[in-house]
């Protein structure tokens, strides 16, 4: 595989996107950039060459989002809700159907973006305070997810844009909390990597990729100002939210 062009000409594209929006936004891309691998690997070996890549932009990425731009009273209730969503997630993975957790996130987060949109509502800095009860929902939702069906952005994302944080406090909490759950899942995908040793060098192979993507992602950050930011997490999110419904509702009534 690694003397087929292809699989640089569909990795290299792939990594960048999910290392831009790292830089960006603090990520939302990964949902993209999977599927995308996916074209020249199975899908499960797509997100062992991705899991080692993401945790390396987080690094890069704490260079431009460090703790001073994390809302700290949101992720004092954010990550223990992501830690106990992963939890639960791990204890009723086998009772729970991977396909309709995707497919009610995925409506859900469609419609909260379709209000955005549809309202043209205006992006007000500092308009929601911290809501503890709504934060905690947002993080286990998130670390169900990702635990169950690999979706746990869209929960998180929609709770702090709600919130209406300052973009690059957005930006730095969104990178902060997902690095804890970067950093658990590499627990599970080292014994998975460890018996397809390949994909590790498939991960290495692609890295290069990494600090261009984040670095002008970072560009993008500085130069767009907080409603046109704002505007394409919206977008991002609408796309993640859409092919979420679109995987799930196709596995579903196949």
């Amino acid at each position: 595989m690694f003397t087929d062009p292809l699989f640089y000409l569909v990795g290299y594209p792939a990594i960048f996107l999910i290392a831009l929006s790292k830089g960006a936004f603090g990520g939302g891309l990964a949902l993209v950039g999977v599927p995308l691998l996916s074209l020249v690997m199975s899908p499960i070996e797509a997100a062992m060459v991705v899991m080692p890549c993401i945790t390396i932009m987080d690094l890069f990425a704490m260079r431009s989002f460090g703790p001073s731009s994390w809302s700290k009273p949101d992720l004092v209730w954010l990550v223990p809700g992501l830690l106990a969503g992963i939890a639960v997630g791990y204890a009723f993975f086998e009772y729970v159907d991977p396909r309709i957790v995707a497919f009610v996130i995925g409506a859900v987060t469609l419609a909260f973006a379709a209000d955005f949109f549809l309202r043209r509502r205006s992006i007000a800095v500092g308009g929601h305070p911290v809501f503890p009860p709504l934060a905690l929902l947002a993080g286990w939702a998130s670390g169900f997810t990702s635990f169950i069906a690999h979706a746990g952005g869209p929960p998180a994302n929609m709770y702090l844009l709600h919130r209406g944080l300052e973009k690059s406090v957005y930006a730095g909490t969104n990178l902060a909390m997902f690095m804890v759950g970067n950093f658990l899942k590499l627990i599970p995908y080292g014994l998975l990597i460890w018996a397809k040793p390949w994909t590790l060098l498939a991960s290495v192979l692609l890295v290069p990729a990494v600090p261009l993507g984040v670095w002008l992602g970072k560009w993008l950050h500085d130069r767009l100002d907080q409603y046109r930011l704002f505007f394409w997490c919206y977008v991002l999110l609408s796309l993640a939210a859409a092919k979420l419904l679109f995987d799930a509702a196709r596995a579903i009534f196949a």
